[in-house]
């Protein structure tokens, strides 16, 4: 071993030790000591949960210091898209990022221009959600149309997804699965499927989640769509601090026009630090340049520079390794809770997985479509019923009092955003509606979703269904 080498391993046992003892209250709460006290401690409704690994990884690629993509970014790549089962994936420095580079490139002239999204085209969505699940239609010159939430899953209500199609204007569905749980996929790919629309999941909350089809094994959602997207964010399932990705299911054409739209619109694919992997960097005629103008700053669209760094990556390879514990720690802090509450049915309505009829403590029953869903959650939703004598906003002051953290479905109902208000004032063609979205106003006004994330102990848990149980109980 070198000298280099040998004091690079000092550094690092000198951070894990460093670690150890400075950040043991954000390891998984089944690896670490119980320091909670009821009251007193914060619940966070989502959080980091990491441990001396990828402390040192961030510090070792630190010390590396190639700062932008590079080797780490590879792996990491690699490894997600093993992990989903697509393709190819593709670094980004946001879930909001992936979401636009997603929209973005099916925009792009290199695509047959009967499947190109043109301004003043359409993409179907829902109406409850994250804003950034909507905002690159409206960015890239497109109309969303809205439909409705169901708020039993909080996912799209597909009744109505034929009447929101416009034959020639509507080009690709964009949705997200809600919290964790898959919106449902057999409807909208044969949708898709039918009328030859692009669609993009935003899997952004549902990493590790699972659908499967009739008589079909489970697959990964982020895999039924044309293009896929996940975020990195510290609440979400894993974290790269900010990040991350495009998963492109099959086509690699796609792969090369997310990463166009990535990487400043440029035509060249060659890596940071790599020239001429194409072996004719001086030989392209492209537009109305010369003839051998350099590959390397040839631009086929209107791009941005979105990338992260490889430390994040670095960090990213430790955290995807945990993955499978944090899912399982989800699924269970979902029925902790759910059973917990069991007995406040008549003041709370509950979510259930897409195609569950029933939740009981034996697990779902299903539907008859022969679909089932496998939700790696993000967070658990309830709705406080119209008939309870008290309001969502009272329970919410209340959790808040016992230092319980929790959230609204994000926005709520989209078009009630003062931004989606201003919209329809001042350009009322830029979006269409279809039905009253009662589904998305009830979740406006009724839902709030608690934490189940892997930080979180069994005695916090208990403590969440006691504080709501003493809340209930005093009304």
């Amino acid at each position: 071993m070198s000298e280099l080498s040998e004091l690079k391993e000092e550094i690092l046992a000198l951070v894990r030790a460093y670690s150890e003892k400075a950040h043991s209250g954000l390891l998984p709460a089944v690896e670490r000591e119980e320091k909670f006290v009821p009251g007193e401690s914060v619940i966070p409704y989502a959080g980091r949960v990491f441990g001396a690994d990828e402390v040192a990884a961030a510090v070792g690629s630190a010390l590396d210091f190639w700062l932008t993509l590079g080797e780490n970014g590879n792996r990491f790549q690699k490894s997600l898209a093993r992990t989903l089962g697509v393709r190819k994936s593709l670094l980004v420095n946001s879930g909001s990022s992936a979401n636009l580079l997603a929209l973005s490139a099916l925009t792009s002239h290199k695509l047959p221009v009967e499947r190109r999204i043109l301004p003043g085209d359409e993409v179907i969505t829902c109406a409850a959600g994250f804003p950034t699940t909507v905002a690159p239609i409206l960015q890239n010159g497109a109309v969303p149309v809205f439909l409705d939430n169901d708020p039993v899953t909080g996912n799209i209500d597909t009744s109505r997804l034929e009447e929101a199609f416009t034959p020639g204007k509507t080009k690709a569905v964009m949705l997200a699965h809600a919290l964790g749980n898959p919106f449902d996929v057999s409807t909208i790919t044969a949708f898709c499927k039918k009328h030859q629309l692009w669609l993009i999941e935003d899997n952004c909350d549902a990493l590790g989640s699972e659908y499967s089809l009739p008589d079909q094994s489970k697959k990964k959602t982020g895999s039924f769509g044309d293009l896929s997207t996940q975020s990195f964010y510290p609440p979400h399932h894993i974290t790269l601090g900010e990040g991350g990705a495009v998963n492109v299911v099959s086509s690699v054409a796609l792969y090369s026009l997310v990463e166009s739209f990535r990487d400043w619109g440029r035509d060249c694919w060659c890596e940071s630090g790599k020239d001429n992997t194409c072996g004719q960097r001086f030989d392209w005629k492209l537009g109305e340049l010369p003839e051998g103008y350099d590959h390397k700053y040839i631009y086929s669209h209107l791009g941005y520079n979105l990338k992260p760094l490889d430390l994040q990556a670095a960090i990213g390879l430790v955290q995807l390794d945990r993955l499978p514990l944090f899912v399982e720690e989800r699924k269970r802090n979902w029925e902790t809770l759910r059973e917990g509450l069991s007995e406040f049915e008549e003041f709370f309505s509950f979510s259930l997985p897409t195609h569950a009829k029933s939740w009981s403590r034996g697990g779902f029953s299903w539907d008859e479509s022969g679909c089932k869903t496998e939700c790696s959650w993000f967070g658990f939703l309830l709705l406080v019923r119209e008939s309870a004598p008290f309001s969502r906003s009272e329970l919410a002051k209340y959790l808040d009092s016992k230092k319980i953290g929790h959230r609204m479905f994000f926005g709520g109902n989209l078009v009630r955003q003062p931004a989606f208000v201003e919209l329809k004032r001042s350009r009322p063609e830029s979006f269409r509606v279809v039905g009253e979205l009662r589904g998305a106003d009830q979740i406006m006004n009724e839902a709030l979703f608690l934490g189940v994330y892997p930080g979180l102990s069994g005695a916090m848990i208990d403590f969440v269904i006691d504080s709501i149980g003493e809340f209930v109980r005093s009304r």
